[in-house]
């Protein structure tokens, strides 16, 4: 019984999807045609690992500017005011 509880219907899954493509960069320009759930599910997997090396990236880049400012200057308290804690 609590397997069917925990079912997800048939059209909650396409609701999810189409959720889903909405959010997808690449997805937005090609315009409404509708992608396979397969291909969607790889290319939001593709996508969250570009926005993980881009994260990565920005990292790398502010720990670079911040070791180059005074830790007590202005600019270096405008940065760390902007992290979050």
């Amino acid at each position: 019984m609590s397997s069917r509880r925990n079912r997800v219907s048939e059209e909650e899954i396409n609701e999810l999807i189409s959720k889903l493509q909405s959010l997808l960069p690449e997805t937005r320009r090609r315009g409404a045609g509708r992608a396979s759930a397969a291909k969607l599910l790889k290319e939001t997997c593709s996508y969250i690992r570009s926005l993980n090396r881009e994260v990565d990236d920005l990292s790398d880049r502010l720990s670079a500017l911040m070791a180059t400012l005074d830790s007590n200057s202005a600019e270096a308290e405008i940065i760390r005011s902007l992290l979050p804690s």
